[in-house]
């Protein structure tokens, strides 16, 4: 017999596997092909379609021949755009496929082996992976609901090592949909103000999708201004999570580093693509008014139906289009292991599908998406209500 050879899995990826929201998916998927009626709400993409204009720009753009290699870090037109929104210069925006691209960029560019980034939990899944994957030490900080799942001036203080090379911050945040006041931002700053070594990461790709008053990192920090990385993109706000497009607005030397590691792995967004947020950001900006009115009003449907369930606490999110209820009560009651045991319970029990709070680093909690349709969002609430009613009964 021939050798035997057995696939051997890098190092840097040996914790790493599917995220939990995608397993979700996939299950729920898979129960639904099987003829179950899954209502999914676990995904954070907005069901609305994307603007027309936007889709008739990327049309009209493909017809004029933009189907060629784009520039690396973005075409001009569109990253002048960005710019002139966030008051830079072209040199400080990189586009991406993707604001996930953004991240992992901007790390791979900066960290060392050991270098340590500060990520205030509950955080989006892919923080902590992307880190690990470019040879960085992921420092979670608990922030729970008491605190308003917000990272305060102390427990950042005492999470800074001379390790510290990042700070990852998430405004309005995914899970949680916590926004970071102003005065919030410079309490913040004034710690970083000791450590200039640390820089800032601020993901503010839910900007447009503030219920209350939404303020930029740089605005209310500007003396930072020169170690702060914004991320943002046009996924969420005008429903283009499949164009694959986000950006970056930094330092131009941050910006050149990134658009090298860009260049070696994608070699620039889409160009396509690239047209289709230029228009979204110089069309009319009504319908983000519209679109977040009907958020809000989603919002406010979801918080009221949990908050009237047993063991289920619902604060009202900010922001984003997600609640994170705690659901401690509910584990006790029901004797599960874990949140993640009463979200695969509902999943079977209920034919609904939600997210743990472990999977973003706060356990004790589940995500639920509000960004589906009413209909779905009322079946889904139902069903749960029914089946926590027949626990605790």
């Amino acid at each position: 017999m021939g050798r035997q050879f057995e696939f051997r899995r890098a190092e840097r990826i040996s914790g790493i596997a599917l995220s939990e929201i995608v397993q979700i998916s996939e299950k729920a998927r898979q129960l639904r092909s099987d003829g179950r009626d899954i209502i999914s709400l676990s995904t954070g993409e907005p069901d609305f379609p994307t603007p027309r204009h936007v889709i008739e720009a990327a049309h009209k753009a493909a017809l004029e021949g933009q189907t060629k290699y784009p520039p690396t870090a973005g075409t001009a037109a569109l990253r002048d755009a960005i710019a002139a929104d966030a008051g830079g210069e072209r040199e400080n925006v990189i586009v991406s496929t993707g604001a996930k691209q953004v991240l992992a960029n901007a790390m791979l560019a900066t960290l060392n082996a050991g270098d340590e980034v500060v990520i205030p939990a509950p955080f989006w899944t892919s923080y902590s992976d992307i880190v690990g994957m470019a040879g960085g030490v992921p420092v979670t900080v608990s922030c729970p609901m008491s605190d308003g799942f917000k990272l305060t001036p102390a427990k950042l203080e005492a999470a800074i090592t001379p390790k510290t090379r990042w700070v990852m911050l998430n405004s309005p945040s995914n899970p949680s949909g916590a926004i970071y006041t102003a005065e919030e931002i410079e309490a913040l700053a004034n710690v970083l103000v000791r450590h200039p070594d640390v820089w800032v990461l601020s993901d503010e790709i839910y900007e447009h999708l503030s219920f209350e008053e939404f303020t930029s990192f740089v605005d209310a920090a500007p003396a930072l201004r020169q170690r702060t990385l914004i991320v943002n993109g046009v996924s969420k706000a005008w429903a283009m999570t499949g164009w694959r497009l986000g950006w970056g607005i930094g330092p131009a030397d941050l910006v050149r580093a990134m658009t090298a590691v860009q260049g070696q792995v994608t070699s620039g967004a889409c160009a396509i693509s690239q047209a289709a947020a230029l228009a979204a950001l110089n069309g009319c900006q009504d319908l983000l008014a519209e679109r977040r009115q009907n958020f809000h009003e989603r919002r406010d449907f979801v918080v009221a139906c949990l908050n009237t369930m047993p063991g289920v606490n619902c604060p009202v999110p900010d922001g984003a289009f997600y609640v994170f209820p705690d659901i401690a009560e509910l584990i006790e009651a029901g004797r599960f292991a874990n949140d993640a045991a009463v979200c695969d319970w509902l999943l079977t029990e209920a034919q609904v599908a939600m997210v743990p709070g472990r999977a973003f680093g706060l356990s004790g909690h589940a995500r639920i998406s509000f960004a589906y349709a009413r209909a779905d969002l009322e079946r889904g609430m139902d069903r749960m209500a029914a089946a926590i009613g027949r626990l605790k009964s």
